[in-house]
């Protein structure tokens, strides 16, 4: 099972830089951030259909859940294209996508901190 979200908006360069951190700590976590120029459905889709290889996700499922959570929440989705064309064009859609149980793990393991 898993879940999407979009998180925010974002430079390129900061998403960037914090994508090579994340690179660098060689963390095999079973959550991914993806970013896209754009908030269409297309554009989600493509994000999620370009993720890490090494993840053992079940692609069909995780595009379900992008699309589920794009029916449900269009409140959300037009606030996320506001703050996106309010950012330029030098800037990024963030988003979440993670396997349910490993999300968990992660929002543990930073309660623990």
């Amino acid at each position: 099972m898993y879940t999407f979200n979009i998180v925010g908006v974002s430079p390129i360069l900061s998403f960037f830089n914090q994508q090579q951190d994340l690179l660098q700590k060689d963390l095999e976590t079973g959550v991914e951030y993806l970013s896209s120029f754009e908030c269409t459905l297309d554009a989600l889709i493509y994000s999620v259909e370009t993720v890490s290889p090494h993840h053992p996700w079940n692609l069909d499922e995780v595009v379900d859940t992008v699309v589920s959570f794009w029916v449900k929440n269009s409140d959300a989705i037009s606030h996320w294209k506001d703050r996106l064309q309010d950012a330029g064009k030098d800037s990024l859609l963030v988003s979440r996508v993670a396997d349910i149980d490993a999300l968990k793990t992660e929002f543990e393991l930073l309660f623990e901190n």
